[in-house]
């Protein structure tokens, strides 16, 4: 359900978002009528679940404000921290969104949080009407498929203290906005491990 918002703060995170979209590729003034016509902006408070288990994820969310988590439950029913979504991201499963079925992961805010609306329909819609919107979907799928090979090759290359000093220059204030026990599944160690690694490191 769409919260109330003001008008300014709704065009305003519009307007974010296109200078967002135009910095991949110009956008021709229709596309960018076409664009603020079908998102509309949202706000949601702590723990809001955007996507749950077994749900489509039908509209992809773009964060304006706060910071989304998305997480899967392993084996044992441990929620497991997959990607840590901050301003100017897109929150989306994309297996569940690009395929229409249901998902294998929760997308969570973890902070109040306020993100624009773009539903799948009117997404294929304006790929159907305009070619430049194409380009630019691809380059954002390019950009979280490159994302993914990153966090993947960390995993599998870098040590543990590594991919923390790595997380810490990325994103400087996370300790202060995301839990540990968040940070350390996101970067596959115990929280001990994580409190160890901090107490030794100087970045």
């Amino acid at each position: 359900m769409k919260n109330m918002v003001s008008t300014l703060e709704e065009n305003s995170a519009k307007e974010t978002l296109l200078k967002f979209l135009d910095s991949i590729h110009s956008m021709s003034p229709e596309l960018r009528d076409a664009l603020f016509l079908n998102t509309y902006l949202q706000k949601v408070n702590k723990k809001h679940i955007l996507l749950n288990i077994d749900e489509i994820q039908k509209s992809l969310f773009f964060v304006v404000k706060g910071l989304v988590r998305s997480y899967y439950l392993d084996s044992f029913g441990k929620d497991m921290t997959s990607w840590l979504l901050f301003e100017g991201d897109l929150a989306i499963s994309v297996y569940s969104f690009f395929s229409q079925k249901r998902s294998f992961e929760v997308l969570e805010a973890i902070e109040e949080t306020s993100f624009l609306v773009l539903s799948h329909e009117k997404l294929m819609q304006l790929y159907q009407r305009f070619p430049e919107f194409n380009y630019i979907g691809r380059i954002l799928t390019e950009t979280y498929y490159i994302k993914a090979e990153e966090k993947a090759n960390e995993l599998r290359v870098f040590s543990a203290t590594e991919r923390y000093q790595h997380l810490i220059r990325k994103y400087p204030n996370i300790v202060a906005r995301v839990p540990l026990g968040m940070i350390s599944s996101y970067l596959g160690i115990t929280q001990s491990t994580l409190s160890r690694i901090r107490s030794k490191t100087v970045l």
